[in-house]
């Protein structure tokens, strides 16, 4: 039996890497899925339901309050409930993705030679961005008094990855994880930040070193299907862990390690 049968999530930002396996993911295990993205088409979500859910596409640009509000209000009225929210939705590798675009832009440059717009790339999709989405599916989960709220984060919240905004911007999305949880909780809404580790999507052998999106996709049906899952709500958790307590693997049949512990 598919573990979260009947349930209704929505990945935001899930076109792509982390986003995308972890909309496979929560396919796989049987939910229905809808998943946003700026440019987003049927095509980008029939593997949900190939894997055996439900995949439902909804253009948003998570920068349009009023765009993030439709979202939930079609959920809303398609599904009367939310179980899931995944807040994957990021916009700081813009810049990255786009070197043509901005041909002298350096990640590790020291932040005073960093431009200033990056601040608002980073923290207004990414940061406010999960603050929105986590503003309109709580009053959904608020009426049904349940539900798990997941950011995506990174170890860069702890340690310094190169450049100073991006650490900023893990760090505030795990201070909201923490405060949101305090004023959720008592409504038995589970509110946590999740850590990927190396993300390689074409990795064919088993490797320790490595883990694929859609096992960090596994870690979030893992804790979705745990009954005692509000014990675990404001706290920063990391997917390799989960896959020993939870007993899961990648799609190598491994449970690879902790990234900050290579």
């Amino acid at each position: 039996m598919k573990p979260l049968k009947n349930k209704i999530a929505l990945v935001t930002g899930g076109t792509r890497n982390v986003g995308k396996g972890i909309a496979l993911a929560l396919g796989e295990a049987g939910a229905t899925v809808y998943v946003t993205g700026r440019s987003i088409t049927e095509n980008d979500v029939k593997g949900i339901t190939k894997a055996g859910g439900k995949g439902i596409a909804v253009i948003c640009n998570h920068e349009n309050d009023d765009e993030v509000k439709a979202v939930f209000e079609q959920i809303e009225n398609n599904e009367g409930k939310l179980d899931i929210l995944v807040n994957n939705a990021w916009g700081g590798y813009n810049r990255l993705r786009n070197r043509k675009a901005y041909s002298g832009f350096k990640w590790k440059a020291p932040f005073w030679e960093q431009p200033l717009d990056l601040w608002d790339e980073m923290n207004n999709v990414g940061v406010r961005s999960n603050y929105v989405s986590s503003f309109y599916a709580s009053k959904l989960m608020l009426k049904q008094k349940y539900g798990l709220i997941v950011n995506i984060s990174f170890y860069a919240s702890r340690k310094y990855y190169g450049n100073v905004i991006y650490g900023v911007s893990k760090a505030a999305v795990d201070k909201m994880t923490m405060d949101m949880s305090e004023e959720l909780k008592k409504n038995k809404i589970t509110c946590v930040s999740l850590y990927p580790g190396y993300i390689d999507d074409k990795k064919k052998a088993p490797n320790p070193k490595k883990e694929t999106s859609i096992f960090v996709g596994r870690a979030i049906v893992a804790m979705s299907s745990d009954k005692n899952i509000i014990k675990k709500t404001g706290q920063i958790l990391v997917a390799a862990e989960l896959a020993k307590e939870y007993n899961f693997t990648d799609i190598d049949g491994i449970q690879p390690e902790p990234f900050d512990k290579l």
